[in-house]
């Protein structure tokens, strides 16, 4: 089953890495990613596809909310959100099919954003489910290149943000209780 996470992150080298190693050290497969930085230039949003069978799904989110630079990781696949993504398709349309090429592109909510004599590009964003059938709607019509911006998402529930005291390290507890005795 498709999981949704959303992770706040800091904006650190590294934290994609520790995230996706994460999932692939377990054999998950990501079916998309997308990262950008946030209002807070110190913090990035990641969104996260992937397959993970149901029942192991807090799991996965335990294991994210464990890493180093992850502030918060929470699972949207059966939360109140908006999820989206981008696509832009390439049709090369012959000349009589151009106006139904068109016609169509305005139904789903498509608008061109290139055109020549072979064809358009056309940008839609949507619910994958819309966009999968967009894509089936353009290929009647000719040959299709498509780029896909992978899904992001925002919880419609507000969320606090809790943060988790940093773990001390061996080296800090023997120094803290150095210093409780000498200042104690």
């Amino acid at each position: 089953m498709l999981q949704v996470i959303s992770l706040l992150v800091e904006n650190k080298p590294g934290a994609l890495m520790r995230v996706t190693g994460v999932l692939s050290a377990r054999g998950y497969n990501i079916e998309s990613l997308t990262v950008a930085r946030t209002l807070d230039p110190g913090l990035s949003r990641m969104t996260i596809a992937v397959d993970v069978d149901a029942a192991l799904r807090q799991q996965v989110i335990k294991q994210m909310n464990k890493l180093v630079n992850v502030l918060q990781a929470v699972d949207l696949t059966e939360e109140r959100a908006v999820l989206r993504e981008l696509v832009l398709v390439k049709v090369r349309a012959v000349q009589g099919t151009r106006t139904a090429v068109l016609k169509e592109a305005e139904i789903f909510g498509a608008r061109v954003v290139d055109s020549s004599p072979e064809g358009f590009a056309l940008e839609a964003t949507g619910d994958l489910e819309k966009l999968d059938e967009f894509i089936d709607v353009m290929r009647s019509y000719g040959e299709v290149e498509c780029t896909r911006s992978g899904v992001v998402a925002v919880a419609l529930e507000p969320k606090k943000l809790r943060l988790q005291p940093p773990v001390p390290t061996k080296a800090a507890a023997n120094s803290e209780e150095k210093d409780g005795v000498l200042n104690g």
